[in-house]
């Protein structure tokens, strides 16, 4: 079998995932093999969610020898689009995982679906049924009572075989009829209360075009599919946990028939990923999109993967997260600093360090040369040698940053004041002498002169001892950078849940009648609007200056901005000669000292 992942992964900690693979490896049940799938839906673009089940499935079949297939579930033809799923493949490889050829869509099968669905109907254990969606779900019954059955439930074999194909040959209006499958109306499981399986939609396939009126179900859909690519081990979040026997039921009967080999697939369930500060409700994030609250399904405050890389996550770093977090199988919250740490870590190794200053206020030596130029050199990362260093050339005008100074300081402040010692950053001890001010009394300039005996890596420089140290940047060298400052999208660690409930408060399961080939959403409490949460400070835009080497470099280059934490080159604006930086995340998680997101 084809390797899954183009790095092998050293495999991480237990889970009981990998046991459950180890023990059929074992008992040699499906003799030997590993096949897992992916089967995202067309509709959307991939977030942070996805992500951990991409590695998971990904992850586990490389880990074993195996392949992981990806499917999409192409059922849905009104919300479908070749878009979303280009953004899909391209956001799998980014992550760093190759299907190889195991690339597949649901509706390759929806000739085999039909048939099989016939067959059903052949054994008495389908049936076409014509009430409305009103009557449907009345009839369903409750937790607590059972199901009654349609009128139409006891239609002859013949009939319902006609009626079918009728409805396939698109004689009947979207709702006419739809197939459901006979199982038991009084099962406490209300997904085996006869789950409707197809249903009538005239609209054209991105795929099929017109040839199908008819669409089949997420259930009887994905059971069937894992069948015919004899997938071995099928994980599903929770939310699916009821709907295992549904899977079960579907491919039993056909295997029975000769329809489909055994082995069957099992479905295994896992928690979902909770991430605080986030939604990754499709619903709520197309809402954050279409009511103009985020610029794009792209915007680098958003949970998306297309997202996520604008802000200049990396590949191995939601790798690490996804492996950090664990398989568990009860529902849990991730704080989002776990995430914001996987980064850091990953970055910490990796990004060169470079001088950006956000907030310029210019300083001035007046006893240095107005015309001098000396280069002072920095390393390109302290703790890796091998990078070199840099020259950061020095002039008699700098931009240094503005809270780098202050006429009145607090106790405890180490850096420029009157009368106050620092040292430049790589280079000399400087003093302040005073200052000048614009039309409205603000300080415009700062004055100070420097001791030519201090230049940092110089004999005797050392013994100059003073307790600040700032960063500067040439105003006759830096260049002009937009720096875009993002923060946590939202202000509270549970966007739309009431203030009271906690972190640990966990959003109850999601209904059981939910529709079979949609979203399953949790039903979140009514009491506020996840919108009315938006963290007001989530992106704020910096007029900057940035070292001269940082106006051309290629897109989603990385790099430390020494103080100020970790930037990516924007992948979409940044361009030659107009510089924008995103920041990943800042050098530490300032939110956890202030639960309210402050700086």
């Amino acid at each position: 079998m084809t390797a899954a992942v183009r790095q092998n992964p050293v495999p991480g900690a237990s889970n009981f995932l990998r046991q459950i693979i180890a023990e059929d490896n074992r008992t040699q049940k499906y003799g030997g093999r590993v096949v897992t799938r992916f089967p995202p839906e067309p509709n959307g673009y991939l977030h942070i969610g996805h992500a951990k089940s991409i590695c998971l499935n990904f992850g586990l079949a490389s880990e074993n020898g195996g392949v992981c297939h990806l499917r999409f579930d192409d059922t849905n033809p009104i919300k479908e689009d070749v878009e979303y799923e280009d953004s899909i493949k391209a956001a799998v490889k980014w992550l760093g995982f190759d299907w190889g050829p195991h690339l597949y869509h649901a509706s390759d099968y929806f000739d085999r679906l039909y048939e099989f669905a016939r067959h059903l109907i052949k054994a008495g254990m389908a049936y076409v049924d014509s009430s409305s969606p009103d009557e449907m779900r009345a009839l369903r019954g409750t937790l607590t009572r059972p199901g009654q059955a349609s009128t139409y439930r006891d239609r002859s074999v013949a009939e319902n075989l006609d009626l079918f194909r009728r409805m396939k040959d698109g004689e009947y209006p979207d709702g006419a009829h739809v197939l459901r499958l006979k199982i038991d109306l009084a099962s406490p499981n209300i997904n085996l209360r006869d789950p409707t399986i197809y249903r009538i939609r005239h609209t054209t396939h991105h795929r099929t075009g017109d040839k199908w009126c008819v669409y089949p179900l997420y259930d009887y859909t994905h059971s069937i599919s894992d069948a015919l690519e004899r997938i071995t081990h099928s994980f599903c979040t929770l939310e699916f946990q009821d709907h295992r026997p549904l899977y079960d039921w579907v491919i039993e009967r056909l295997a029975d028939a000769g329809l489909l080999p055994r082995p069957l697939p099992q479905q295994h369930e896992f928690a979902r990923l909770n991430l605080t500060y986030t939604v990754m409700s499709k619903r709520k994030l197309l809402e954050l999109v279409e009511g103009g609250h985020v610029h794009g399904w792209d915007d680098p405050r958003m949970p998306t993967l297309v997202g996520l890389r604008r802000r200049g996550y990396t590949p191995e770093s939601i790798r690490l997260f996804a492996e950090r977090i664990g398989v568990s199988k009860s529902d849990s919250w991730i704080d989002l600093s776990v995430l914001e740490d996987c980064l850091r870590d990953e970055l910490n190794e990796r990004a060169e360090r470079r001088i950006a200053v956000l907030d310029p206020i210019k300083l001035v030596i007046d006893n240095y040369p107005e015309d001098g130029v000396e280069d002072c050199l920095a390393p390109n990362h302290p703790q890796r040698p091998e990078l070199g260093s840099r020259a950061l050339p020095l002039t008699r005008e700098l931009w240094i940053e503005r809270d780098d100074f202050q006429e009145q300081p607090p106790k405890g402040y180490f850096r420029l004041s009157p009368g106050a010692e620092v040292r430049l950053r790589y280079g000399y001890v400087i003093r302040c002498v005073g200052v000048d001010r614009d039309a409205s009394g603000a300080v415009s300039v700062v004055h100070c002169t420097y001791d030519p005996s201090t230049r940092s890596g110089t004999p005797g420089a050392a013994a100059r001892k003073v307790k600040g140290n700032i960063h500067w940047l040439s105003v006759r060298h830096a260049e002009r950078a937009e720096v875009r400052l993002y923060d946590r999208l939202f202000a509270v660690p549970q966007p739309g849940r009431a203030r009271d409930e906690g972190v640990d408060a966990l959003p109850p399961r999601a209904a059981a009648d939910a529709s079979n080939d949609e979203e399953i959403h949790f039903d979140e409490p009514t009491e506020r609007n996840h919108l009315d949460d938006l963290n007001p400070d989530a992106k704020r835009v910096a007029q900057a200056y940035v070292e001269a080497a940082l106006a051309n470099v290629p897109s989603e280059a990385r790099y430390q901005f020494e103080r100020h934490g970790y930037f990516v080159a924007d992948c979409k604006e940044a361009a030659a000669g107009r510089p924008v930086y995103n920041r990943a995340v800042t050098l530490r998680d300032s939110w956890s000292k202030d639960p309210a997101g402050g700086r």
